[in-house]
């Protein structure tokens, strides 16, 4: 009853948060919240929005595989954030755009535009809809199933809640409820870590020390090159995963957009992209801790690393409380991404495909649209019950990033003009090459990709619209 109640009050702060942001609120609000957003209020909300519910259950399980080399992809990502702040945020603020992929229509031509957008609706939808899946999975597991509510009624009732509160003030509610579901899934955090400290018998000065010596506590990875756990591989991937899900992708960048002025949105991007470092470090550590904890007490590690915070915090474990702090935790996570990909997809689908952003009733239409969508990809993802099914769509997603950087790269490093006719084409060939490059790859060397597929899968794009494209300067660039 404590969970319920809980979960009940969580809500009801949204809603009052939604209705607060929401006064008078028109397209312009929805889109871009009227560029008055205060840059440290984004920058604290984008922490929840980048790091999703299946990232908080799944990186502390991280480390009975990989120990906490994870962290070399976080430091990446600082790089990463840096280059977004300081080269396409520039672009897009001086060309004042709604949606990023805009920029595709005034550098490459409408097909170019009408494909970058297409690739991101792709993507964000399948993407996000796969990660909200596997966290109701996990809600019905450890919440709902006993309490008899059914799977087909627990989803379209939580998208139903996503929708009331975001459904009028879009980006600018966004800017205010991610903030507190960060300060919530934060808060999680630290709580879950203070009781798996008090559940060792330690203090917390001897818990750090304890971490620090722990053979899982390993980092850095230097000498191995064919190992996907190399510190160049990581921290190389890292500012490249950044540059694409983030820098290239509407649904992260549509918040850092409405900042007030260009060197607020990069105090905003320099400032949250630090905060992953000791974030996602609390959540590693939180994992060694598991592992000592799981040791101390005789209980056998699980298959699925995926299951070792889980096996814990939502079984009742560490106390009740620790299991309400758990669902809020993953919920936050969860929401303050899901929230935002809805926004972005409705934002996406009216300026970019429909090209009509003063239409509030095609913006209100296709944000109930999107919503409905949400709920058939997960019920499917349901149906089929298949790992296989969900690892597939995961594997679709990570390739169709690859075209986007490819677009971007080439028109922002070179002032060549692309076959315009002929970009559907190539950003279509680009993942199927790459997967069968990998393919090939693993076969006949038994070197396997990881990361750096996303670079190869720019590059195709990029080779293949410099070799169709022409030593003519695009239009935009004569100016």
């Amino acid at each position: 009853m404590l969970m319920i109640i809980t979960v009940l009050v969580y809500f009801a702060i949204l809603f009052a948060m939604s209705r607060i942001t929401s006064r008078h609120a028109t397209n312009a609000t929805f889109y871009s919240a009227d560029k008055q957003s205060p840059w440290y209020m984004v920058a604290f909300g984008m922490i929840g929005a980048s790091v999703s519910g299946v990232s908080f259950v799944s990186v502390p399980g991280m480390v009975e595989h990989s120990d906490m080399t994870y962290m070399q992809t976080c430091l990446g990502f600082i790089l990463g954030y840096f280059i977004v702040a300081f080269i396409l945020l520039p672009v897009y603020y001086r060309l004042n755009l709604t949606t990023i992929y805009t920029y595709l229509l005034q550098r490459l031509g409408r097909r170019s535009y009408k494909t970058g957008a297409a690739f991101f609706l792709l993507s964000d939808l399948t993407g996000a809809a796969v990660k909200f899946y596997i966290v109701c999975i996990i809600l019905q597991r450890f919440v709902l199933d006993g309490y008899g509510v059914p799977f087909f009624i627990t989803v379209p009732v939580l998208m139903l809640l996503i929708w009331l509160y975001t459904h009028k003030g879009g980006v600018k509610t966004l800017v205010w409820t991610d903030s507190f579901q960060t300060l919530c899934m934060i808060g999680a955090l630290v709580l879950i870590i203070v009781k798996v400290v008090e559940a060792l018998d330690m203090s917390m000065a001897e818990a750090a020390s304890a971490i620090a010596t722990d053979s899982k506590s390993r980092i850095f990875v230097f000498d191995d090159w064919l190992s996907k756990q190399n510190f160049w591989k990581q921290f190389i991937s890292g500012a490249f995963i950044v540059v694409v899900m983030t820098g290239l992708n509407q649904n992260m960048m549509q918040k850092n957009l409405t900042c007030k002025t260009l060197r607020e949105a990069q105090k905003d991007m320099c400032t949250y992209g630090f905060a992953f470092v000791p974030v996602n470090l609390l959540f590693l550590s939180l994992g060694v801790l598991l592992v000592m904890l799981a040791d101390k007490q005789g209980i056998a590690l699980p298959s699925a690393a995926d299951e070792l915070l889980p096996m814990f915090a939502a079984t009742g474990n560490l106390g009740t409380l620790v299991t309400v702090m758990f669902i809020i935790g993953i919920v936050a996570a969860s929401f303050s991404t899901v929230d935002s990909s809805l926004t972005a997809l409705t934002t996406s689908y009216c300026v970019d495909i429909k090209e009509r952003p003063d239409d509030e009733s095609l913006r209100r239409r296709t944000h109930i649209m999107m919503t409905v969508l949400f709920v058939v990809f997960i019920l499917l993802f349901r149906y089929v019950n298949s790992t296989s099914v969900i690892d597939a769509v995961y594997i679709l997603c990570s390739y169709t990033y690859g075209p986007l950087l490819g677009l971007f790269a080439f028109g922002m490093l070179t002032k060549r003009s692309v076959n315009d006719k002929l970009t559907p084409y190539i950003a279509i060939a680009s993942p199927i090459l790459c997967f069968a490059i990998d393919t090939l790859t693993t076969e006949y060397t038994g070197y396997r990709f990881g990361y750096e597929l996303l670079m190869l899968n720019g590059l195709i794009t990029f080779t293949g619209l410099w070799l169709t494209g022409s030593r003519q300067i695009a239009q935009s660039d004569r100016k």
